[in-house]
């Protein structure tokens, strides 16, 4: 029986120069936490949807991912959580925006898919219906966190002194997580989850709630999107790999390369994806400095990989 499981801790590293040997030894060590998470499930014979449940909600609680406990600051400097899930057998799909209290919104997500007639819940809806749920539901104070903080002041004066978005650091533009898992009955599923963009405006709803652009699941693939959200949804970019695949009969790598490394560029648009196939094929295409990663492929093969030679 082959099983295989993808993650992504966001797209936009910070630069090897910025890069201390602690930090690099933290991301790691959360990346490889994230990833076990979610294969123990796929190896103790679980669905392809725990699994990507159990690897994101990991990453939700390590506050060094931009998600749950480690999101970044609106520009009024709140916080706004998205995340989405989707079963590829099923092809169902519960996404959540503007999340304020559930600390796993990933879990959340998962109860709009199980629990309600909707895709998607937003906002004051969505904090509703986690309380209803009896979602673990936390205070503002949960998600702050000095690194963030601070990001968001400079920022908000890198801004104030007319800088562009040429001038916007790689680990200020996106840095989503999220989890592709192909589990022992050949089932494929999706999930993600993010605090957004430093300094995003209050509201702006990104790629990650949009079934298609940032997440998407089907028989012939699953794909999880990391990137300036915008372009994405622009692109129908995690829709656009499945897409290509059945009809144009491309392979995982090049409907997925196709899409990282020819029309998000095209559209200027930075970032990466993890996708995964039915026969357990692994792709993790970018087209920045790096993207925090990490797989078990059909084959058994396992990596972590920060930066994008590696």
């Amino acid at each position: 029986m082959t099983i295989a499981i993808a993650i992504h801790g966001g797209a936009g590293t910070l630069r090897r120069q910025e890069m201390t040997p602690e930090k690099d030894r933290q991301m790691r060590e959360g990346l490889s936490a994230a990833l076990e998470a979610g294969h123990r499930v796929l190896r103790e014979g679980g669905t392809s949807l725990d699994a990507v449940i159990a690897s994101v909600t990991s990453m939700e609680d390590n506050p060094l991912f931009n998600a749950g406990k480690g999101a970044v600051f609106t520009l009024d400097g709140t916080i706004e959580l998205e995340a989405a899930v989707m079963d590829g057998a099923s092809r169902d799909a519960g996404t959540v925006t503007g999340v304020t209290v559930a600390r796993n919104p990933v879990r959340l997500a998962r109860r709009v898919m199980e629990a309600t007639p909707h895709v998607t819940l937003g906002f004051s809806a969505a904090d509703a219906f986690a309380r209803k749920e009896g979602l673990e539901c936390v205070s503002p104070d949960y998600y702050y966190t000095e690194r963030r903080w601070q990001a968001l002041q400079e920022e908000k004066a890198r801004i104030a002194a007319g800088g562009t978005e040429a001038d916007v650091p790689e680990d200020r533009k996106h840095g989503t997580i999220g989890a592709v898992a192909l589990d022992e009955r050949g089932r494929l599923a999706a999930a993600t989850s993010t605090g957004g963009r430093t300094a995003k405006w209050p509201g702006r709803v990104g790629d990650t709630a949009i079934i298609g652009a940032g997440t998407w699941a089907d028989e012939t693939c699953a794909v999880s999107c990391t990137g300036h959200g915008e372009m994405f949804i622009r692109a129908a970019a995690a829709h656009d790999v499945a897409a290509r695949m059945a009809y144009l009969g491309q392979t995982l790598r090049e409907a997925s390369d196709a899409v990282v490394l020819q029309t998000l560029v095209g559209l200027g648009g930075t970032g990466g994806m993890i996708a995964v196939d039915a026969k357990g094929n692994v792709a993790m295409p970018l087209n920045c400095e790096g993207m925090y990663r990490g797989m078990v492929d059909g084959q058994g093969t396992r990596m972590i990989a920060i930066y994008g030679d590696e």
